[in-house]
């Protein structure tokens, strides 16, 4: 066990959480064989296989899912080690969460103002928006309604916005009504909860029409499967924008409205410390509406940016 790294721990709550090797090693930003490298080595020094995996899925072996939570503790045991260190030495860095979008120039923005840490659990916008709250981060980069930030007695920036597009399949690559699309909606409502109150609304606002999945597969390939058995467009997430799409399928871009996701920079509403503050402004300046506040355009109506109607 003393040969165990609080890296390869990482690792493998990465890897837990994405259920594909390929978006955790994305995510943590190296190579996809180096981490299954540490993956195995991990599984070889506790004894245990974590993961069942072939060419198409990984999964959490039974071993994997009861020891993923004690994982969690002891990362978080550490990161408050850390924290409590750096406090007393009067070099503590401002720590920093996401879900899984970050400005791509935020070094540049804070390098001169504080020390950034950013942390290397990626969790839902309502986990990290309640782990700015209970002190666990002290800002956070996710979606937010304005019921959230009364209640966790959080503020908020807005620092970027997705404009969400559709996928279909076929050769169709024009505009779509949103009222003509599909919505994902998933019956797990914890790791989809932010999404899935988003999607209930732009379902009710729109026209769209919700889809119930049991599957997850609000992203990853499961989603590209369940868009190739849908017959209208399919609205994809904030998580899979980035994600290239398969060679059968095309983008759309949603109209009439055009529909958008918002990411806020929130943080506690009895913050104090300059070098979190400064950060704060670092990041969110000169930001702008970013087309959120166009006629056409579409945010959910507790949406913390949104105008009156």
């Amino acid at each position: 066990m003393a040969s165990v790294e609080l890296r390869q721990l990482r690792y493998f709550v990465a890897v837990a959480e994405e259920l594909n090797f390929g978006r955790a090693a994305e995510r943590l930003l190296i190579a996809g064989p180096s981490l299954s490298q540490q993956i195995k080595a991990l599984e070889r020094d506790l004894g245990v296989r974590l993961f069942d995996r072939d060419r198409r899925s990984v999964s959490l072996t039974p071993a994997g899912s009861a020891l993923l939570p004690h994982t969690r503790a002891l990362l978080e045991q550490a990161d408050d080690l850390r924290h409590r260190a750096r406090r007393l030495s009067g070099s503590e860095p401002v720590r920093l969460g996401y879900v899984n979008w970050l400005p791509a120039d935020l070094t540049a923005r804070t390098s001169a103002v504080a020390q950034l840490h950013i942390d290397a659990w990626i969790a839902p916008s309502h986990t990290q928006a309640a782990r700015v709250a209970d002190g666990s981060l002290d800002l956070a980069v996710c979606w937010v309604r304005s019921d959230d930030l009364e209640r966790h007695g959080l503020r908020a920036r807005l620092i970027g916005a997705d404009r969400l597009y559709a996928v279909a399949t076929g050769i169709d690559t024009g505009e779509v009504p949103a009222r003509d699309t599909d919505v994902l909606i998933d019956d797990d409502v914890i790791s989809w909860a932010s999404w899935n109150m988003y999607a209930e609304e732009l379902t009710r606002a729109t026209g769209a029409r919700a889809v119930r999945i049991s599957d997850g597969a609000i992203t990853g390939p499961a989603f590209f499967d369940h868009v190739r058995r849908c017959r209208r467009p399919v609205i994809n997430s904030p998580k899979g924008q980035t994600t290239a799409l398969p060679p059968d399928l095309v983008r759309r871009e949603v109209v009439a409205p055009k529909v958008y996701w918002t990411w806020s920079l929130v943080w506690r509403g009895t913050e104090e410390r300059a070098g979190v503050l400064a950060v704060v402004d670092a990041l969110c300046d000169g930001v702008g509406d970013l087309g959120i506040h166009t006629p056409d355009a579409w945010l959910p109506a507790d949406d913390p940016y949104a105008l009156p109607r």
